[in-house]
């Protein structure tokens, strides 16, 4: 792609995005595009999600608040496949364990079984994971992600899942993909600027998107 869409943290500020053709929202609603746009991230605008300055009224803050000591990838080696998982930049959305939940067991340990199911169906859930947490290998060799279009989507009172754009000067979390993954849009994450899961414990709520 000639110019690939770009993101970029504001200093206690909006993400100033270039260059992306495709914003879309939970509801399957495409919305307006500019070649270059700001999207809210302290969770306050009137006019999500895009900023309208409510970050300067509110002082928010853009700091990364994680001391990073949960930022580690943990392998859950199976007979035919090993799952990779990052837990701090885990979004919560739910995909695999609704999804798959004989392999993806929410609130056991160890919370992931590889050979509770057919590897093409823990693929398949994997690669519905939207902040990249999770991830695979076969044969101790990793797959390229699949290229997906550059797109944002406004999930549902979540933060905006990512594909195919490029995050610039943020460092991500350990075995983290940049081809997918999740922003904060509430303004709370300790992970900044990924989402860490904070706007369901926050009630974070956007009724338009």
């Amino acid at each position: 792609m000639e110019n690939p869409p770009t993101i970029e943290c504001k200093p206690n500020g909006p993400y100033l995005v270039k260059n992306l053709q495709v914003l879309g929202n939970s509801k399957g609603e495409q919305l307006p595009c500019q070649p270059v746009m700001a999207l809210c991230r302290c969770g306050g605008s009137a006019n999500k999600p895009f900023c309208d300055g409510t970050h300067k009224k509110i002082g928010f803050s853009g700091a990364k608040l994680a001391d990073g000591s949960a930022d580690r990838r943990d392998s859950y080696r199976g007979t035919n496949i090993t799952i990779l998982d990052n837990r701090a930049i885990c979004a919560h959305a739910g995909r695999c364990s609704d999804g798959l939940a004989a392999v993806f067991k929410y609130g056991s340990e160890p919370w992931i079984d590889p050979d509770a199911a057919a590897v093409e169906a823990i693929i398949e859930t994997i690669r519905k994971c939207p902040s990249g947490a999770l991830s695979y290998s076969l044969d101790n060799v990793e797959p390229q992600p699949p290229q997906r279009e550059p797109a944002i989507t406004v999930s549902r009172n979540g933060p905006y899942e990512v594909a195919g754009a490029r995050l610039s000067g943020e460092s991500q979390g350990e075995g983290a993909s940049i081809e997918h993954f999740t922003l904060c849009r509430c303004g709370g994450s300790k992970n900044k600027p990924f989402c860490d899961g904070t706007h369901d414990s926050i009630g974070f709520g956007d009724d338009k998107n």
